[in-house]
């Protein structure tokens, strides 16, 4: 009984330490949370199931919300405990309780831009034909997702800074005493700031969109990814061309696929005067019709310049995609010469020489 007895007497002590029952406080929230984290999946999943959206971001909400139910719950009965300093810790388990919340909201911020980009993903896919549009509004939705993540962010990063009073006192004084140094923080992140206000004018005016092809640089590409800071630009031959995203704003460039993605290619071909234009046109029209990289749109053969010794025959055939547009060129350009070989071979491009005599009888070469 003596034994009991004194196990129930330390007990008693150890419970009247603060520390111990801030231990069982944050135990006893954390399990609170496990029973509302239960209940709240048995209740939601069937409500969130048929649609897409509510379940992305109920399946995005699952992590921060870990966070957040049991430092709640542990605010809220932390408040219950004797009010003395050293069971709230003279104020720094508010605090850190406040730093918390504020952390997990963030999260959560992010978590639902992130929800709400991947559904109008969905919404607007750029893998059909006519994706003008959509791609327009992807890279709106992308440029503003990210550049909302980031103002979630720093508004998280200086609500938990201001919420210290050390900190906050430290940035008052700075601020008011230190001009100089406001001037040199403004100047280093001016870089930052005008990529931000880049991605929005690029967001609003849209000079370029996700997937259209764009030669800068000297190269050709596709734009393949716009960030907040950057646009990856993917080259014919798989390589990747980073440029910043200001650089959109202040320099020019040549959008191939802005309003229509299709393009037009063009052949330029060389042969004798000779030349009869309407089986070529109809062998023209021939390679079009088997070709499957033609759209059905321009098929056009026409004599564009007669020099001294051949004509210059241009050919414009239009496809969407630079892929196919590169590749149904040549496939033009291939069939034409091989038509031409084989049907009209002395109307290719000769040079042609007359030998006649000179007054004293020797030979002279004259060309025309």
């Amino acid at each position: 009984m003596g034994i009991v007895m004194k196990c129930v007497g330390m007990i008693r002590v150890w419970l009247d330490q603060p520390w111990v029952a801030l231990i069982v406080v944050a135990v006893l929230a954390w399990l609170l949370s496990l029973a509302v984290h239960r209940v709240a999946a048995v209740l939601l999943s069937r409500w969130v199931r048929r649609r897409e959206l509510t379940r992305d971001l109920f399946e995005q909400s699952r992590g921060p919300m870990r966070l957040l139910v049991p430092l709640l719950l542990f605010g809220f009965l932390v408040q219950t405990l004797p009010a003395n300093d050293a069971a709230h810790g003279g104020g720094v388990i508010g605090e850190l309780v406040l730093i918390g919340v504020m952390l997990a909201l963030t999260w959560m911020a992010v978590r639902a831009i992130g929800a709400l980009e991947r559904a109008a993903v969905r919404r607007h896919p750029v893998d059909i034909d006519d994706n003008v549009h959509n791609r327009k509004v992807l890279t709106q939705v992308r440029l503003l997702s990210r550049t909302g993540m980031v103002v979630v962010m720093i508004l998280g990063v200086a609500g938990m800074l201001m919420s210290i009073p050390a900190v906050r006192q430290f940035g008052a004084s700075l601020m008011a005493s230190a001009g100089l140094a406001g001037l040199a923080l403004g100047l280093a992140a001016r870089p930052v700031l005008t990529n931000i206000i880049a991605g929005l004018q690029i967001a609003m005016t849209q000079p370029i969109s996700l997937d259209d092809c764009v030669m800068i640089e000297g190269e050709l590409g596709y734009i393949e990814e716009i960030t907040g800071t950057y646009v990856v630009v993917r080259i014919w031959d798989e390589r990747r061309l980073v440029v910043p995203i200001n650089y959109f704003i202040e320099h020019p460039i040549a959008n191939w696929t802005r309003t229509n993605p299709g393009l037009i290619s063009t052949v330029f071909l060389w042969f004798d005067y000779g030349i009869p234009l309407e089986p070529l046109r109809q062998e023209l029209q021939r390679i079009c019709e088997k070709a499957p990289e033609w759209d059905r749109k321009t098929c056009i053969l026409q004599m564009c310049e007669a020099a001294e010794h051949s004509v210059k025959i241009r050919v414009l055939v239009s496809a969407v995609g630079m892929p196919a547009w590169w590749d149904l060129g040549c496939r033009v350009r291939e069939g034409l010469i091989d038509f031409v070989q084989r049907q009209y071979p002395q109307y290719l491009p000769t040079m042609r020489a007359r030998l006649q005599s000179a007054p004293e009888g020797a030979p002279q070469v004259s060309v025309s």
